[in-house]
C-alpha cells in the first residue's frame, strides 16, 4: 500500500482571528423593476452583438418560467465573493430560477458568510505558514453536517449545508443561497472534487461522506434538467471545469434515459472565456436544437445588469 500523510495532528485556528477580505455589507443591491429607473438604460443599450445576446438571454429566461421550464444557475465561488448572493437569492424568490449547482469553494464561502459574515482569506500571505484554510469552524461545520447527513439521511451535500446552517441559526442566514433554496424548496446542488478544497485538508475530512453526498447532488442536477424538453434556460457564472463537465455528464444521463431535453438556451459568464464552459455549456448542449451565448465581463458587473433585465422581461410578459 502507498504511504499516506496522517492528518490527525494538523493544526487548524479559528476564524474570529481571520484577516478576511468579503464582508456582507459589501454585497450587491437587488433592483426592484416597480421603484428603481433601470428602464431608460437598459433600454439605451445598443440592439447590436452583445447587448442584443444580453436581453435575447434575459427573453429567454423569462419566456423559460412562464411556460414552466427549469432556468438552472450553475456558479462558482467568485459569485459569492463579489457579493451577488442576494441578487440570486432575489432571483430565486421571484421564482425566476429553479435549481442552483455550486462547486464546494462557493458552499465554503456561502457558509462562511452566513455564519461569521465575512469570508475569503488572504491565501498567499496564510500559505507561507500551513495556515491557509485551517479554520476550525469551517471545517468542523462542512464536514460535520455532511458527515451526520450522509450517516442518518438520504438528502445530498447542498440541502444538508441549507438544513444544517437554518438550524444552527446562523446569524446571516438571509444572506446564504443554500439556505434560501432550502427554504424555498429549490433544489441546490454542491459538486466537490476531493482535494480542490479547504475542508478536505482539515482532521474532520470524511472522504466517503463527501463522495456519497457529492454524487447524491450529481443525481439532484439530473433530475433538475430533465424538463429541459422544448424549453428553459441554464447559465454557467464562474466555472470553468468543474461544472461544465458535471452538466454535460447529466445532460447525457437524462438524455440516456428517454428526457428529450433540447431546445433550450444556454450562456457562460466569465471574465475569460474558457474551453470547456465554451464546448459543454455553449456549443454541444445546443448543437442540434436551442441557442448558446457567451458573455466576458466581470461578474459584479454582469449579473446584477443581467438580474435587472430578466425582471423586466418578465414584468413585460406579464403585462403583454
Amino acid at each position: 500500500m502507498f504511504p499516506q500523510l496522517d492528518f490527525s495532528r494538523i493544526r487548524t485556528n479559528s476564524i474570529s482571528g481571520r484577516s478576511s477580505k468579503v464582508t456582507l455589507s459589501s454585497s450587491a443591491r437587488p433592483v426592484d423593476p416597480d421603484r428603481d429607473t433601470l428602464a431608460a438604460f437598459i433600454d439605451s443599450l445598443p440592439a447590436v452583438l452583445k447587448a442584443d445576446d444580453l436581453r435575447a438571454f434575459a427573453r429567454a429566461v423569462a419566456a423559460a418560467r412562464a411556460e414552466a421550464h427549469p432556468v438552472v444557475f450553475m456558479m462558482g465561488a467568485h459569485v459569492v465573493k463579489c457579493g451577488l448572493a442576494p441578487i440570486v437569492i432575489d432571483l430565486m424568490e421571484r421564482g425566476l430560477l429553479t435549481a442552483v449547482a455550486m462547486n464546494s469553494a462557493a458552499a465554503i464561502h456561502d457558509s462562511e458568510a452566513a455564519l461569521f459574515g465575512v469570508t475569503s482569506e488572504d491565501v498567499a500571505a496564510n500559505l507561507r505558514d500551513g495556515s491557509f484554510g485551517m479554520w476550525k469552524e469551517t471545517g468542523d461545520f462542512i464536514n460535520g453536517t455532511l458527515t451526520r447527513a450522509y450517516a442518518g439521511q438520504s438528502c445530498g451535500y447542498g440541502e444538508a449545508l441549507g438544513t444544517g446552517l437554518a438550524d444552527a441559526a446562523a446569524p446571516h442566514l438571509g444572506s446564504s443561497i443554500l439556505a434560501a433554496a432550502v427554504r424555498l424548496g429549490l433544489p441546490v446542488s454542491v459538486h466537490a472534487a476531493i482535494g480542490t478544497d479547504i475542508v478536505h485538508q482539515q482532521p474532520t475530512m470524511d472522504g466517503a461522506a463527501t463522495g456519497e453526498m457529492s454524487f447524491r447532488d450529481f443525481k439532484v442536477l439530473c433530475h433538475a434538467i430533465t424538463g429541459l424538453q422544448g424549453g428553459g434556460a441554464v447559465m454557467n457564472v464562474g466555472s470553468a471545469v468543474l461544472l461544465p463537465e458535471v452538466f454535460l455528464k447529466a445532460l447525457t444521463v437524462v438524455r440516456n434515459l428517454g428526457y428529450d431535453a433540447a431546445g433550450f438556451a444556454t450562456a457562460n459568464f466569465d471574465m475569460i472565456q474558457h474551453y470547456r464552459p465554451a464546448m459543454n455549456v455553449v456549443a454541444r448542449p445546443t448543437q442540434d436544437s436551442g441557442v448558446g451565448y457567451s458573455f466576458t465581463g466581470h461578474h459584479e458587473l454582469m449579473i446584477p445588469l443581467l438580474a435587472a433585465m430578466i425582471k423586466r422581461e418578465q414584468a413585460g410578459q406579464a403585462g403583454a
